[in-house]
């Protein structure tokens, strides 16, 4: 097999993207049982510790991407993957069951979830975002986590004895499996990046339609993945918390931190079309929950089909 040919990129492309979705599982459950085990609630679980884990493989691809390759792949990886993450992960999940949306998630996570998109455009707008944006972005982050941590606290100290008795207990097992995820994802965002990357630019296709197509939806399977089966347990605040929180950190910690390591160029295309992408995919959502506090089948299909118009107008 010769070394860069087209059938080693898809094997790359391939592994990476199998490595990236087992590291998150791993993550995610080792990462969730932790987190039951001193008593977070499902959608307080889904917004922080869940979200934090399917965020990891778009913070290595970008962070990888910004400094091996572009930081246009990783921009796109951020946009694609959010956009991904509404359309057709939430999407996806309401399909299966229409998913009730929690009220702490709707009056505090949502209006970060917004923030972010606004900063992200806002920031960027000039063509740029720089380092001072990108402490920008971590400081507004450090705010989301304060607001998190109070909620944690103020349910923990709701917790009674007999709860707290029942509780499963923290193992090393859990612990092992953050552990062995993490390195997945290390791995897998490698390989994805350099396949993906490889592939397509041979292709002639631009290094920020390979971050939002390619990229974004191979990031986006662990968001995916948790979010569907939440819905399928029938576990909706989970599934809506996961995809809010992974878009939270998303601009506030990826492009936070990669634009602290490196200035982000945003292309005059991004501006023309994926950031006004980006902005109506989320006001679409927020539009949809506050309308009647839950995501229907058919707002599921709404979604997905709009997913599916987004990727074919990307189409060069």
């Amino acid at each position: 097999m010769l070394l860069g040919s087209p059938l080693t990129e898809l094997l790359l492309l391939a592994g990476g993207a199998a490595l990236l979705y087992a590291g998150a599982e791993l993550l995610v459950k080792g990462a969730s049982d932790l987190a039951l085990a001193i008593g977070l609630k499902a959608a307080t679980v889904g917004v922080t510790v869940v979200a934090f884990a399917t965020t990891a493989p778009e913070l290595f691809v970008s962070l990888l991407g910004a400094i091996t390759v572009s930081t246009d792949t990783g921009l796109g990886a951020i946009v694609g993957s959010n956009v991904a993450n509404i359309g057709l992960v939430l999407g996806a999940s309401a399909l299966i069951r229409p998913l009730d949306i929690s009220p702490t998630v709707l009056k505090r996570d949502v209006p970060f979830m917004v923030l972010a998109a606004l900063l992200l455009v806002g920031l960027g707008w000039d063509g740029e975002i720089g380092a001072f944006d990108g402490i920008l972005l971590l400081a507004v982050l450090v705010a989301f986590t304060v607001v998190v941590m109070r909620r944690v606290q103020q349910t923990q100290s709701g917790i009674s004895a007999a709860e707290r008795a029942e509780m499963p207990e923290a193992r090393a097992r859990d612990a092992a499996m953050v552990i062995g995820g993490i390195v997945a994802l290390v791995l897998g965002s490698r390989w994805l990046v350099q396949g993906g990357q490889s592939l397509l630019s041979e292709a002639g296709f631009s290094d920020i339609f390979i971050g939002l197509t390619v990229l974004a939806l191979g990031t986006s399977l662990p968001e995916l993945a948790a979010s569907v089966v939440a819905a399928i347990r029938g576990e909706a605040e989970f599934s809506v918390g996961n995809v809010v929180g992974s878009n939270i950190y998303n601009i506030l910690a990826v492009i936070g931190i990669v634009a602290v390591i490196t200035p982000i160029s945003v292309a005059p295309s991004v501006r023309g079309f994926e950031f006004p992408a980006l902005l109506a995919f989320t006001a679409l959502l927020v539009g949809l929950m506050y309308r009647g506090d839950r995501i229907s089948r058919l707002d599921g299909g709404v979604l997905v089909v709009g997913y599916v118009a987004f990727i074919y107008l990307l189409l060069p």
